[in-house]
């Protein structure tokens, strides 16, 4: 019983507890804030081992130079090969390392770098939510932010104004032989797309809707 006491007060151990739960709730918060691409079974893999190597990584190499110049030219050739998808993915790979890094020097630093992301990830979804029902937007949802989208595709014999003045319409196409107006809208979620469908379904110049729904 005592052998497992020490084992779990021994430092390395709170480290490695502190950065796993600290990698899990920043991706905890992504996933809750919308990041949709930050739910999957590789990147919750990620974000719970990619500080906890940085950290060992540190400890081993901090006090050996020899080690240290090996391991410079081992990371150089090991290296993410995988496309990253946005630069804000690459800032929270970033952060993870940086994770490991500061833990392996000070456990304050730490979490509270830990509580930065999180609080930067919630805060910017809140604060979009409040200038929202003022309508300011601090940001602009597109297809570049590698999120998944909910995008509707709507064709109609006239010109929708409604649609047009809409600030989800990314695409507009008009084909004079045909007289067909075509219109693509991006929402950031299934319940608006869905909304948005309803309405239309009142408008008769409309001839097709097809919806694209990646949940």
């Amino acid at each position: 019983m005592d052998k497992i006491v020490l084992l779990l007060t021994h430092p390395h151990v709170i480290k490695i507890g502190l950065l796993t739960i600290s990698g899990f709730l920043i991706r905890q918060a992504l996933v809750a804030s919308g990041q949709r691409w930050a739910n999957t079974y590789h990147h919750l893999g990620s974000y719970l081992l990619l500080p906890n190597i940085a950290m060992i990584i540190t400890s081993v190499i901090k006090d050996d130079i020899a080690l240290s110049l090996g391991m410079i030219g081992a990371l150089s050739i090991v290296r993410f090969r995988n496309p990253v998808k946005s630069p804000f993915e690459l800032v929270m790979f970033f952060g993870l390392l940086s994770l490991g890094i500061v833990c392996s020097v000070s456990i304050t630093l730490s979490a509270l770098l830990a509580l930065l992301l999180i609080v930067t990830i919630f805060g910017i979804k809140i604060l979009d939510q409040i200038l929202k029902k003022f309508n300011f937007n601090i940001f602009q949802y597109s297809f570049g932010d590698g999120n998944m989208n909910f995008t509707l595709e709507v064709n109609a014999n006239n010109d929708i104004k409604e649609i047009l003045d809409n600030d989800n319409v990314i695409y507009f196409y008009f084909d004079k032989e045909r007289k067909i107006f075509s219109y693509r809208l991006v929402f950031e979620n299934k319940d608006k797309l869905i909304s948005f469908r309803n309405k239309l379904e009142k408008n008769s110049s409309v001839v097709s809707v097809k919806a694209d729904i990646q949940s």
